[in-house]
This record gives C-alpha cells, sequence and structure tokens, in this order.
C-alpha cells in the first residue's frame, strides 16, 4: 500500500467509526496528516508509537539503515495537526447532545473550550519533529482522531454486550481487554476508579474516548441533571476532577496511552485488511502491537 492510500483509508476508517450521525458531512480530521512524505511511498515496514519527536525520529532513522524503515506513525499530533487539535473537538457537541445536554449549551461550553486549547496551542515550537523528518527524509504521519473514534465504538459495543451494572463491573470488563490488561501488568496502569464506590450502581454510562482532548470542566453538573452517573475518560486533569466531584458522577479511569494504543491497533487491523497484507511493525513509544485479524 502507498503512503497517500494508506492515510486516505486510515481517514475513511476513522469516519466510519465517528460517533457523530452525519458521517457524511465528516471529510477530514484537522489533528491527523502526512506530515512528511511523498504520497506515493511504498509501505510495508512502520514504525509506530504513541509520541514521535526528534529522538524517535533519529531512532527510525538508525533502524531505516539497518533494516529498513519505510514510514513512521505518530499517534499524537504534530506539527500543523497539533494546531488544528481544537476543530476536532467540535464532534464533542454531539456526544454532549447524544447523552441529553440541551445543544446550545453544548456548544456555547464548547466553542469556549476549544478557543482555550488553542490559545494554549499556538505559541508553541510546532515544527521541531516534522522538520526533523524533512532533514533525514523520513515518511511521517500522525493518526489521533481516526484511532480515537476506533476506541470509543469498540467500547460502545462491548458495554452495550456486558451491560455493566456496578462501577466495578466497568474495572472488570476493561480488564478483559488486551491493552487494558497488559498495562496493569507492566506498569500497574490498567483500569481505576477514581470516583465513586465500586459497589455504586453504574447507571447510564457516558465515554469520553475522542474529541481532541478534554471539554470544558462545566459540563459535568449538566450531565447529571442529563442523566449520566458515570464517566469512562483516558484521563482526567485535577481541574476536572474537583468538578466532576462536585456533580456527584463515578469516574473510571480507563488509561491514557492504554487507550491509544487499543484505538491504534483497531485501526492498523483494518488497514491491513484493506491492504490485504500485514505490515511489518516495529511498536516503540507506549505503543505495543496486538492483533485481532
Amino acid at each position: 500500500m502507498k503512503l497517500g492510500q494508506l492515510y486516505e483509508e486510515a481517514v475513511k476508517c476513522g469516519i466510519s467509526r465517528d460517533p457523530r450521525k452525519n458521517k457524511a458531512a465528516i471529510k477530514s480530521f484537522e489533528d491527523s496528516a502526512i506530515l512528511y512524505g511523498r504520497p506515493d511511498t511504498e509501505i510495508n515496514r512502520i514504525m509506530v508509537g504513541i509520541d514521535i519527536e526528534v529522538p524517535e525520529l533519529l531512532l527510525a532513522d538508525r533502524l531505516r539503515s539497518e533494516s529498513g524503515l519505510d514510514l513512521v506513525i505518530a499517534h499524537h499530533p504534530e506539527g500543523r495537526s497539533y494546531a488544528g487539535l481544537h476543530e476536532v473537538m467540535r464532534l464533542q457537541v454531539d456526544v454532549l447532545v447524544q447523552a441529553g445536554v440541551d445543544p446550545a449549551v453544548a456548544k456555547d461550553l464548547l466553542d469556549e473550550r476549544m478557543q482555550e486549547v488553542a490559545r494554549r496551542v499556538m505559541p508553541g515550537n510546532l515544527m521541531r519533529p516534522v522538520d526533523a523528518a524533512r532533514l533525514l527524509d523520513m515518511p511521517f504521519i500522525n493518526l489521533h482522531t481516526p484511532a480515537d473514534n476506533h476506541v470509543a465504538s469498540f467500547l460502545e459495543k462491548l458495554f452495550a454486550k456486558e451491560k455493566p451494572q456496578r462501577v466495578q463491573d466497568i474495572v472488570d470488563i476493561l480488564m478483559e481487554v488486551p491493552e487494558y490488561n497488559l498495562a496493569d501488568k507492566e506498569l500497574n496502569g490498567g483500569p481505576k476508579i477514581i470516583l465513586g464506590n465500586p459497589r455504586r450502581d453504574a447507571g447510564k454510562i457516558l465515554l469520553e474516548m475522542t474529541g481532541g482532548t478534554e471539554g470544558n470542566k462545566e459540563v459535568y453538573d449538566k450531565l447529571y441533571k442529563a442523566g449520566i452517573r458515570t464517566l469512562v475518560s483516558m484521563h482526567l486533569s485535577e481541574e476536572h476532577f474537583k468538578k466532576v466531584q462536585d456533580a456527584n458522577l463515578n469516574v473510571v479511569i480507563a488509561g491514557h496511552i492504554s487507550s491509544d494504543t487499543l484505538g491504534i491497533n483497531l485501526l492498523l487491523d483494518r488497514l491491513e485488511i484493506k491492504a490485504k497484507q500485514k505490515f511489518q511493525v516495529l511498536d516503540c513509544s507506549g505503543f505495543r502491537r496486538i492483533t485481532r485479524n
């Protein structure tokens, strides 16, 4: 499969798993891009990591000189993808509305948060790893929301099947997923309850697995009023934690890097089916390749 086709197929896969109802309106993901490389580059051997910056690119160049390497894939955005991170947060409006939050309220909260994220990103020196890839002539892409959408879709289907009743049930279900189980074994970093009694009713669950980054911290009381009782999140900042606590919600942290890993694995599985080939994957930077094909 060629680089341009791989990226286009990844976007299509991401759209197919997007939580928004109107998928026909989704044309691209601003937090994902071909950061460097010719679209006609043939791809067979890939280095994949959660965060790829200059050190990882230098490692990739070393590996390429020893045994060949066609592409480096990052999950988290760099360069123009990072500059566009706030734009993909728009999908959170649909997620909140589907959870029962008033559409106008959801939009106002997300607009405010998007502007905050855009201001935070604006002063950064975003091109360092992209420039390194250019100087090394190393094809380099990142796939953020396309992978995160796969996590959200996968867990939504899993919970619909398993129907967790108690908060502890959520942790037990997540621990059966290989990526979360591995994180627990390697780092004692498996899923954890950070708010709520394990025996408490889980109630209506909201998955916070996609949408760029954390939303507005003022949304949690609105979610409680809409009937949400438990959040299942990749991560939660201390500032957001205090607001969730005030709203009396349960919170299960599935794990950030393990959730990202799950999303990339699911996406790579689908790309291999479309390419009708198995990519040779070198995993690094927190990523572990686990196949389901």
